[in-house]
């Protein structure tokens, strides 16, 4: 462990650990920070974590889990069976319930398609690989939707959310986006550059969940 690393490990044990409240009542909806000390900013919430970053220390978030949530030891399993690659993130320090992991930055394919960004094929891609990867790490990709995935700043694809990928079901949620990617975005909003609404994106997805819970029980 590195001296910077740490000293933000300390960081995190005097001033965002004893101070930090987060709750989940239902497994099916994101968690609630209630509380947090400053200067730590909220980036995110999950249904089953929260995660933090500090101003001094850019470069890494805290994932921290809802105290009555299981997921933490599978997930740090995941990080540690992917090591380094540079369509994920990485973690640095696992611990009672915590994790440091390096920050990604880029725009989720879900925010791209509400703001009009375009998404490249190299965007699937890079995606498609980095999933390949992920199975010869021995583990199973599951549940990458147009939330958990990114553009990079560069153009590249990220993957952001890998803390299912030991879920021994077959999940078709990735092969379901590629289609929905070639045979409706590209040939009629790529090229457009519309700007789609959250509402209808919403909608799009409770319709999806609802066609995907049918066509599981008819496998």
């Amino acid at each position: 462990m590195s001296e910077l690393l740490k000293k933000f490990c300390d960081l995190l044990d005097l001033e965002l650990r004893p101070n930090v409240d987060i709750l989940s009542e239902d497994h099916h909806h994101p968690v609630t920070v209630k509380h947090y000390p400053q200067p730590w900013e909220c980036l995110g919430k999950g249904n089953y974590a929260a995660v933090f970053n500090h101003p001094d220390f850019p470069e890494w978030v805290v994932k921290i889990y809802a105290r009555n949530r299981t997921g933490f030891v599978e997930e740090a399993e995941v990080y540690q069976r992917i090591g380094s690659h540079p369509a994920f993130s990485e973690c640095y320090y696992a611990k009672d319930g915590l994790l440091v992991l390096k920050r990604l930055y880029g725009t989720t394919l879900y925010d791209c398609v509400h703001r009009g960004i375009p998404i490249s094929k190299t965007v699937i891609q890079d995606i498609d690989q980095a999933l390949i990867y992920a199975k010869n790490c021995g583990l199973n990709p599951h549940d990458i939707h147009g939330k958990n995935v990114m553009v990079a700043a560069d153009g590249r694809g990220l993957v952001v959310d890998i803390s299912d990928f030991l879920e021994p079901e077959v999940c078709y949620a990735w092969p379901d986006l590629k289609r929905a990617y070639y045979w409706i975005y590209r040939p009629f909003i790529a090229g457009l550059q519309l700007k789609i609404p959250y509402t209808l994106l919403d909608q799009v997805r409770t319709i999806y969940r609802i066609l995907r819970r049918l066509g599981d029980r008819l496998r």
